[in-house]
C-alpha cells in the first residue's frame, strides 16, 4: 500500500508535512469528493472483505467506493501514515422510523487529537447527514458547514452526534418538503461512546449486513458523493442531485428516475465507477425513495 497512490485516488497534491488540523480538512474534503459511499458489491454478487489490503485495491486501484466500514478504514490508515493521533470508535445508529438507536454498534468512526483538542472525522455515512469538515467533539455546541449545522450531545459518557434540518425544494412540487416523520428541525444521527475500538470489533457486522434480508443496505443498492455544491446520490434506478443552499434554510432536490442503459452511464459520469460485475439494482417499496431520506 502507498500512500502517495492514496493522494493520487483523492485527488490531493498539497502539502502534508504537519499533522495539523489543516492537513486534515484538507484530506477529509478530497476523500469524500473522491470516494463514494456505496454498497454496490454486494448487489454485483461480490463480498466485501473488511481487510485494509482487501479495502486498498477495490477503493484505490479499482477506483471503488466503499460503505462506512471500508471508506473510514481506508481513512484510518492514511491518517495513521501521516503521523496523526487517530483511533477507531463504534457508533449506533438511528432509526427514524422506529424513532430509537439501533441496539448493536453498527457503524465506524474516527477521533483525531491535534493539540488539546479532538475531532470527529467521519467519511462513511453518505446522503446530507455527511458533514464536509471535521467536527470538534464539544458537548452542546452548534458547528455550521455547508450541509447544515451539527452538534455533538454528552450524556454520562455518551455522545449523540445530531443535525438541523432544511426544507428540500423539489421543482416537482408546488411546496417546499422536508423529508422525515419526527417532531422539529433536529434529525439524530448516531451515538457512540469514547471506547477505542478495533477494526477486528466490526468483522461480525460486516458479515451480518451481507446476508441479513432485513438490513436496509440489502433493501436498497446505493451510491452517493459529496460535490462541491452537494451530493449525488443514487438509490436503485433513482438519481438525486442536491445543491446545499439553493434558497434560504432550503436545499435544490433534482430527482430523475433512470433506466438500466442510463445507469451504467450515471455510475461512471457521475461517481467514476466502473462495475466489474453487473450491478442488479434494488429499492424496496415502503422504504424512502432516496438517499437523502434514507440515511
Amino acid at each position: 500500500m502507498n500512500i502517495q497512490d492514496y493522494f493520487a485516488r483523492i485527488s490531493y497534491n498539497e502539502s502534508h508535512k504537519d499533522a495539523d488540523l489543516q492537513t486534515l480538512t484538507a484530506i477529509f474534503q478530497h476523500h469524500i469528493r473522491a470516494i463514494p459511499f456505496e454498497n454496490l458489491s454486494m448487489h454485483c454478487g461480490e463480498t466485501i472483505e473488511l481487510d485494509l489490503q482487501d479495502t486498498y485495491n477495490k477503493i484505490v486501484r479499482k477506483k471503488r467506493g466503499g460503505w462506512c466500514l471500508e471508506t473510514n478504514h481506508l481513512l484510518f490508515w492514511a491518517l495513521k501514515e501521516l503521523g496523526f493521533d487517530v483511533c477507531i470508535l463504534g457508533g449506533n445508529s438511528y432509526e427514524p422510523a422506529e424513532r430509537a438507536y439501533v441496539a448493536e454498534m453498527n457503524h465506524i468512526l474516527l477521533k483525531v487529537a491535534i493539540k488539546r483538542n479532538s475531532y470527529i472525522v467521519d467519511a462513511g455515512f453518505g446522503g446530507a447527514y455527511q458533514s464536509w469538515q471535521p467536527l470538534m467533539l464539544i458537548s452542546g455546541k452548534d458547528q455550521p458547514q455547508t450541509p447544515g449545522i451539527f452538534r455533538f450531545m454528552e450524556d454520562n459518557g455518551m455522545w449523540y452526534f445530531e443535525k438541523v434540518k432544511r426544507k428540500h425544494y423539489i421543482p416537482e412540487q408546488s411546496e417546499p418538503a422536508t423529508s422525515a416523520p419526527e417532531t422539529g428541525n433536529i434529525r439524530k444521527i448516531y451515538t457512540f461512546t469514547l471506547e477505542p475500538r478495533h477494526i477486528n470489533d466490526f468483522q461480525e457486522l460486516n458479515t451480518n449486513l451481507q446476508v441479513s434480508p432485513d438490513n436496509i443496505f440489502q433493501k436498497k443498492s446505493i451510491c452517493s458523493l459529496q460535490t462541491p455544491e452537494g451530493i449525488y446520490a443514487l438509490v436503485g434506478w433513482t438519481f438525486t442531485e442536491v445543491k446545499y443552499n439553493y434558497m434560504e434554510d432550503m436545499d435544490l432536490m433534482q430527482i430523475t428516475t433512470l433506466t438500466d442503459e442510463e445507469l451504467e452511464k450515471t455510475l461512471k459520469d457521475k461517481f467514476g465507477i466502473v462495475l466489474e460485475n453487473k450491478l442488479a439494482p434494488v429499492n424496496v417499496r415502503g422504504l424512502p425513495p432516496n438517499l437523502v431520506d434514507t440515511i
